[in-house]
């Protein structure tokens, strides 16, 4: 500390009250940014703005440059003031403090937790709605088909005729899925056959320079209204006769959209050989649907002499016959509704 009153010699008795005023103001400076080092740069702040409005000008300080190293014979210290105590002042860290850190992380995996917690409930109580409505599990069963059960239903569909055994197998109980039998009634092929019979019709359509979308759209509406009216007057019908089977509502909708089937090869058929092959090729396919509606539905709906070929007698069973016999016979009325006009 000698070196703060060290005064040439040669330095007269007139400057002593200069040299002690500017030692003064060098420590007064030095202490000052020892504090502000410590208490960080808000409280800096803070303390140069209470000390500007405290009536104390604030020192006009200029950049320190090359010329201002060079030594002053008057000046007793180096000035630092230049930089501004910068290099004494560390920074806060980005981050904030680590306990900031800590519960901002803590918060952040609570929300995570909460927010997938809401979203099981929420897939849990719309499961069980739409279960409760649609029965998702069961119809995965009539989509459960290979290539070889479609083809060979296909096949069954277009020539029934020589089919023998029509009885579906059972296995606990519950009936086999539909590629290990034949006879089990699926959606796959009905669902395609919708789908394919809109693309047909768009494309018959356009072959006459009739095609729209709204035509389109008109003709896919129509075809699914007339199946909806269809398995609604089947289900009213079995309903008065008091009939008690096993048909559900799914499974008539498999059986009435396999007609699409028909109608697919009959207006394909007319497209490429002309409206009498078209005739001719859907009669086949509605005497083939008529028949495979007949053997199908009458273990269903009649009684189980009927089925097993005794006579059927009684009132009760002769209503089972005659709507046994109404289901297959609006099978071909349908298929040639939906695809008159598509041919010409």
């Amino acid at each position: 500390s000698h070196w703060l009153f060290a005064v040439p010699v040669s330095a007269p008795h007139n400057r002593a009250g200069e040299f002690l005023k500017v030692t003064v103001e060098r420590l007064f400076r030095f202490w000052k940014f020892r504090f502000l080092c410590r208490v960080g740069p808000r409280a800096r702040m803070s303390y140069e703005a209470a000390s500007g409005g405290s009536g104390r000008q604030a020192s006009k300080r200029r950049p320190r440059s090359v010329a201002s190293t060079v030594a002053d014979p008057h000046q007793l210290f180096d000035d630092t003031s230049g930089h501004g105590g910068d290099y004494l002042v560390q920074e806060m860290p980005r981050g904030g403090y680590p306990a900031q850190d800590f519960l901002s992380n803590h918060m952040s995996n609570l929300a995570a937790a909460y927010g997938s917690s809401l979203a099981n409930q929420g897939k849990e109580i719309v499961d069980k709605n739409i279960e409760r409505f649609i029965p998702v599990t069961k119809l995965k069963y009539y989509f459960a088909v290979d290539t070889i059960y479609v083809s060979k239903k296909l096949g069954l569909l277009v020539f029934p005729y020589l089919h023998r055994d029509w009885e579906v197998r059972y296995q606990q109980d519950t009936p086999v899925a539909p590629r290990f039998d034949i006879n089990a009634p699926d959606l796959y092929i009905p669902a395609m056959g919708f789908i394919t019979y809109i693309l047909v019709a768009g494309l018959a359509l356009g072959t006459q320079n009739r095609f729209s979308p709204e035509i389109l759209g008109m003709q896919a509406s129509s075809a699914l209204i007339w199946l909806v009216i269809e398995v609604l007057a089947i289900l009213l019908s079995l309903y008065l006769v008091t009939v008690n089977t096993d048909l559900t509502t799914v499974d008539l909708i498999a059986f009435s959209g396999y007609k699409y089937v028909g109608m697919i090869v009959g207006v394909l058929s007319g497209l490429l050989f002309g409206r009498i092959i078209y005739y001719v090729v859907l009669g086949w396919c509605c005497i083939a649907s008529f028949v495979f509606t007949i053997r199908t539905l009458r273990l269903k709906i009649l009684s189980e002499a009927a089925a097993e070929g005794v006579l059927v007698r009684g009132a009760r069973n002769q209503l089972r016959m005659y709507l046994t016999m109404a289901i297959a016979a609006v099978q071909p009325a349908f298929m040639y509704w939906l695809t008159f006009h598509l041919v010409r």
